[in-house]
């Protein structure tokens, strides 16, 4: 008995940290494990055969999300070596679409929370700035794909995008003035702008 209260006291708790349902937390315990060969923690190689990752073009950028502190909220740099099941659910959390009951203060806060992890994805040395490299990379990645886009290509699409940037970020720029990349700040201006599609990130 102490032990099924002890589960479900647990089960609430993660409720609380992360919006899931206990069905839908039940459902992410049971895809942990099939992860982690009923391990208690996962490692970067356990992603190795998921299929819904295989093709992805930034597979390496979203698996090392996983295991990013910053977005385990542990420390603002660092990556951890292995992750337990509740790590798994705070990650997972940032995929949540918005919920419709919350109010807008709420749903604002979440939608920064994806934005958050986003910028994090890009910001590889967690520097808490997107350089023009770090960029580069992530357009290049995300082209790797195509066979009709060569490398030159995607640096020049992000070259461009990282201008388009700069002069909504600082407007006019003296001819001497260097951009040395998008804050956190940034992002979230840039997003006001475009009104990235964040809800079901």
């Amino acid at each position: 008995m102490g032990a099924a209260h002890s589960a479900s006291e647990e089960v609430r708790e993660l409720e609380g940290k992360t919006g899931f349902s206990s069905d839908q937390i039940e459902q992410l315990h049971r895809r942990f494990k099939q992860l982690s060969g009923d391990q208690p923690t996962i490692r970067k190689e356990n992603f190795n055969n998921v299929p819904d990752l295989e093709l992805n073009p930034i597979r390496s950028k979203i698996v090392r999300a996983f295991f990013d502190n910053r977005n385990l909220r542990k420390g603002p740099s660092g990556l951890a070596d292995e992750i337990n099941f509740e790590d798994f659910l705070t990650i997972m959390s940032y995929f949540r679409p918005i919920d419709t009951t919350m109010d807008e203060e709420q749903v604002e806060l979440s939608r920064k929370e994806k934005l958050r992890f986003l910028f994090h994805m890009y910001d590889s040395d967690s520097d808490g700035r997107i350089t023009l490299e770090e960029y580069r990379n992530v357009v290049e990645e995300l082209l790797s794909g195509n066979p009709h886009i060569e490398k030159e290509s995607a640096r020049s699409i992000a070259d461009g995008a990282m201008m388009e940037a700069a002069s909504v970020c600082m407007g006019q720029m003296e001819p001497d003035q260097v951009y040395e990349g998008i804050t956190f700040e940034d992002f979230l201006k840039k997003r006001t702008q475009s009104e990235l599609p964040v809800d079901t990130l």
